[in-house]
C-alpha cells in the first residue's frame, strides 16, 4: 500500500452490499460505464472489453467472480456506477462497481486483519478491514485478485 508513514488513501466503492477500497496508488482512474465488447471463450468474470483512450482494457465482473449480488441502487445512485480502472503487473484492468464513494485516508493503525470469510470473498484477497460508522470497510490486495496464469489471460483478452 502507498503509506506515508501513518495512514493510507483508499478509493471507495460500493459492490454488492459491502464498501470496499483499493489503494490510490493502485487506481489508474474512474470511468462511466462504457460500451463493453463481449469476448467469446473468455473466463466467466470477463464482461468483456471496450476501448479507453486507444487502449483495449478487459472489463471483469467482481459480482460474478465472487458471487455477489449486485447493489439495489436508486436512479441518483446509478450515476455514480462505472469501471476503477487498476494496474495489475502493467496489465491496466477495469472492475465493475456499483457505485463509487469517496477517496478516504484512513490511519494504519486502524486496519486490521481480515476474517477468513467476509461476503463471500476470501480472506487471501483482502489486506485488511477498517471499522466505520456506517459498517466496515473492505481493502483489497488488488495484487493478489488474480494469480499468474489468469493474469497472463487477462493480458491476451487486452491485446498485449
Amino acid at each position: 500500500m502507498a503509506e506515508e508513514g501513518t495512514h493510507v488513501q483508499l478509493v471507495t466503492f460500493q459492490l454488492g452490499a459491502e464498501q470496499y477500497g483499493v489503494d490510490i496508488m493502485e487506481v489508474e482512474g474512474i470511468v462511466k460505464v462504457e460500451d463493453v465488447r463481449p469476448i467469446p471463450h473468455a473466463p466467466d468474470y470477463v464482461e468483456g472489453i471496450f476501448n479507453l483512450r486507444g487502449e483495449i482494457i478487459p472489463v471483469i465482473n467482481l459480482h460474478r467472480r465472487f458471487r455477489l449480488k449486485s447493489a439495489d441502487l436508486s436512479e441518483e445512485d446509478l450515476l455514480l456506477s462505472g469501471f476503477v480502472i487498476i494496474n495489475i503487473e502493467d496489465t491496466h484492468l477495469a472492475v465493475i462497481i456499483d457505485k463509487v464513494s469517496r477517496v478516504v485516508t484512513v490511519q494504519l493503525k486502524d486496519i486490521q486483519p481480515p476474517p477468513q470469510m467476509l461476503s463471500g470473498i476470501g480472506a487471501e484477497y483482502i489486506r485488511g478491514v477498517v471499522h466505520q460508522e456506517e459498517g466496515y470497510l473492505i481493502i483489497l490486495d488488488v495484487q493478489r485478485l488474480f494469480n499468474l496464469k489468469e493474469l497472463h489471460e487477462l493480458e491476451k483478452i487486452g491485446g498485449r
